[in-house]
This record gives C-alpha cells, structure tokens and sequence, in this order.
C-alpha cells in the first residue's frame, strides 16, 4: 500500500477537510460484488472498536482552538471510554466544586446520523461548526485541542503568525508533537508515501505549520509533503490586510521549500461564474466549493490501479513545486474541449478555467508553463483511468523538453463528484447534474504567474518587516521567485551562438 497521513491545522484547514473526508466516506461500497475505483486503504485505517468490532477511520490528526470542535467528542460510538468516568479522590479529601461550560446542543443533521433518520437540509444558519456537516468517526488520538487559545477571541486572537510559532515551539519542548499525534499513525502504514497537509497560511496557523513541517522533514526526509495553504479571500481594512500579507509572505518563505507540493488557496476567489451560488459569508459554502476542487485534482493518488501522482508534480527537473489550483465545473461540452490534443495526438496545457483557486484569473493567457497535472472525472466519453498518454513516459517528456513545451500529465476517470446531503443545496443550480454526481476539469499549473506574485510578496514584506528579518526573508523570496521567471528552455544559449 501507498499510505497518506494528513494534518488538519485550524478552523478553515477542517472545514475543508470536513468536505474531503465525507466525500472518502461515499465511496465505500457495501453490496456483495460492488468494488469501488477508489483504493479506501491510501487514507483510512483499520483497527478495534471498544466492543472489539472492527473498525476504518482516517489516518488523519485535527488541531484546532478550544471552542472549535463544535459537539465532535474525542470518544464516539466507536471508541466510547470503557474505564469509570469519575476521576479518583487521591490525597484530597476535601469536598470538590466542578465547573463546567454549557454543552453545545448537537446539530439536527448529526442527530438524524445517529438516529439513521432522514437527514434534514442544512442551511448556512444551521451549520455553526466543521463539526455539524461531518458523517465521519475519527479515532480519539486524531482530535487535538490547543486549549492555550480559544477560537474568535478578541483578547488573544490567534492571528499573528510568530504566535503560531511560539506555540507549537513551546508544545513540542512538552510533547513531542511527532511522537505523540503523528508516529502512531505513520508506524501503522506499510509503506507511507505522502504527509498531507490542510492549514491556514496568512494567519497564526502559519506559524505553526510551518515549524511543524521543518520535524516532519526532519524525521520524513523522503516522504513527499503537500501543503494546501488556504487564505481568507474577504475583503477587509488595509492594516488587516498588511498582516495577512505579512503572514502569507513568512508562509511561502518558511514552508514552501520544505514540500514537494505548495499550493495557495484562496478560499473564495472574487471572480466566479454565473452557474454557481455561494454565500461568501459561510465557511461551509466556500470550503465546499474548494473541497470539490481539491478533492478532484488529487483522485488520482487513491485511484485503484495506483498512479504515480508525485512524479507528474515533479515535472522534468523537480525546481517547481509552487502549483496553482483551477477547476471547471459542467457542461461535459466544456471538459470534451479540454480533452482535445493538437493535430499529433499530444494534449495541450490548458490556461483558462472557470474557477483559478489560487491567483483568480491574473495574467493568465500571457503566462508560462512549466508543468501542469490536468484530471478529468465524470466525462461519459472518457472511461479510462490510465493517462491517455501511452509508450515511455520518460522519452515524452523529453520531447516535451526539446520541443519547448510544458511538462503535462493528463488523468482521467469515470467516477463523477457526489453530491452529498452535507453539501450545500443549490450551489450547482445553474449547472445540471446526473443523478450520480458532477463532471469536473480540474489542473494544478506550475507557472510564471507564481512570480508575478512573489514579487508583491516581497514588496510587502520589504515596507512591513522589522530590519533584521527584512533582509533574508527578502532574499529568501527572491531565490524562489528566480524558479519561475525562466522556463524550460535552458538549451536555448546553444541556438543563440550559431
């Protein structure tokens, strides 16, 4: 097996992974012959109920603030506490005062899970937590609440980035955060391939991803990395929007070195098209949209048989690993067109999009590509899962080289986005759908664009940092930058002499 563990790192890290994990859920099947497309051992693993029954939950571990959790208790029916629940007296034999929070009254969507009932409609009101759209058992060791902090508090935010820092520093000299909540599940993998990372990068969960993944190099050093850094994509005051810029800057300079895979989300982009509708003020509606995406765009890593999915991000020399992430929803005319390949056979890198996750639609006919991983799913007249490329993969992308044209790699598969009752009803309005699911074109794109960016990057950092950290993080960023100004045509000095 090609095992993934994957973090969970703050609020908008679980909405979207909420999404993720329901949508793995839906693709177990339970009728004698049904065999799903989907290998369920790359993200779940087995174990032992506390009645002894068997049981599959996520190789995951979630981290969020205390009041974030919502009504997800640490022990579920699957794993209730089998010891007595009141703690023993010990030395004191005094009287004891206990104190407790009001409990958070359970979601009537989560009853009705428990109940096997028909589930009610969840609206953007009804859904106050990650937790109340989730239809997901988790083992107790993946829930982790930091109670140094507590979510949406005006008197300690969590929102500056060296706070992050500081406190995963001051939990790990503790804990040992590696050994404690990811070893167990690493240890329990036959063959670990992948860390997936879900976190917030223009906020103080920045801070701690980013010192987080300098152990998880430091103890994985061969395992691939990939992050999925989302950014609040709302508009706010300019000082606020200084910060989250300063803090998406410290992001990409700390941890996209460390990864195989940086992809920057924003978690909705401005620009949207008229068949989709989406209440900009709901973390469940924007996280659903983006989970679509990037559940999409990495299918092909948990589809049976396996894809080697890391060495179509590596491209030809491995220097980019900074992606943009772009989907487009129906109709199947669109994604046909997208399918189509020049008058050789060879598919084409494709620059427009109906939805860009990651720069929303900047500069992005004039840009450079330098490697883009397409996945199609859904298209009734594509009903293959192997890339449509066939022969030696390493001499096409050799040709690929020597032609001057971008690294490419094109997957597809049948298997169409459910359309789960946790979903928002009515996203997908103005666009049909099969009883069955939505088609989806989704690519992650390695281009010039990331340049472009990084330099505004480095502009705010230069006017926002103090002096002495200015400096590296300036020239830090600039050595990344120089990665995506020059393509693939490093032969080119060889023609410009004849």
């Amino acid at each position: 097996m090609h095992e993934i563990v994957t973090l969970q790192l703050g609020q908008r890290a679980n909405y979207l992974a909420t999404h993720f994990w329901n949508l793995q859920e839906s693709y177990f099947t339970y009728k004698e012959g049904e065999e799903s497309p989907v290998d369920h051992d790359v993200h779940f693993r087995p174990g032992v109920g506390a009645d002894g029954s068997e049981t599959y939950t996520p190789r995951t571990v979630i981290y969020d603030l205390k009041g974030g959790f919502g009504t997800l208790r640490k022990q579920n029916a699957l794993y209730e506490l089998t010891e007595d629940s009141l703690a023993g007296q010990g030395l004191w034999d005094g009287l004891e005062i206990v104190q407790k929070q009001a409990p958070i009254l359970q979601s009537e969507y989560q009853r009705s899970l428990d109940l096997g009932t028909t589930a009610p409609r969840l609206t953007s009101e009804t859904v106050r937590y990650w937790s109340d759209y989730n239809r997901v058992f988790y083992h107790p060791r993946s829930i982790v609440q930091l109670n140094e902090y507590e979510l949406n508090s005006q008197v300690m935010p969590f929102e500056d980035w060296n706070v992050g820092e500081d406190l995963f520093n001051d939990l790990d000299k503790e804990h040992d955060l590696l050994d404690r909540d990811v070893r167990p599940f690493a240890e329990e993998c036959d063959q670990m391939r992948a860390l997936q990372l879900f976190t917030g990068s223009d906020d103080a969960w920045g801070g701690f991803a980013a010192r987080y993944i300098d152990r998880l190099r430091d103890e994985y050093g061969k395992k691939s990395i990939w992050i999925w850094a989302i950014e609040d994509g709302a508009r706010v005051q300019r000082h606020h929007q200084f910060k989250r810029d300063t803090n998406k800057a410290k992001s990409l300079y700390s941890i996209s070195p460390q990864a195989n895979l940086y992809v920057p989300l924003v978690d909705i982009p401005q620009k949207l098209p008229n068949y989709l509708s989406v209440d900009r003020h709901s973390e469940w509606q924007k996280s659903a949209l983006l989970s679509a995406a990037v559940e999409t765009v990495t299918l092909p890593s948990r589809l049976q048989p396996y894809h080697d999915f890391e060495a179509s991000l590596a491209g030809d020399d491995g220097r980019h690993n900074i992606y943009e992430l772009q989907s487009t929803f129906n109709p199947e005319k669109q994604i046909d067109d997208a399918s189509r390949s020049d008058d050789e056979g060879s598919p084409k890198a494709r620059t427009k999009f109906d939805i860009d996750f990651t720069y929303d639609n900047e500069n992005t006919e004039t840009a450079t590509i330098f490697n883009q991983v397409q996945v199609m799913r859904g298209n009734e007249t594509k009903t293959s899962t192997q890339p449509p490329e066939s022969g030696d993969i390493g001499h096409l992308r050799k040709l690929r080289l020597y032609n001057s044209e971008p690294m490419l790699q094109s997957y597809h598969s049948p298997l169409r986005l459910p359309i789960l009752d946790s979903f928002p009803h009515g996203m997908f309005s103005a666009s049909p759908a099969s009883a069955d699911g939505l088609s989806l074109f989704t690519a992650l794109t390695a281009s010039t664009r990331t340049a472009d960016r990084i330099k505004a990057i480095q502009a705010t950092a230069a006017r926002m940092l103090s002096v002495d950290e200015r400096e590296a993080m300036v020239n830090g960023l600039g050595e990344i930058r120089e990665c995506y100004e020059t393509g693939w045509s490093s032969g080119s000095s060889d023609e410009d002499d004849d």
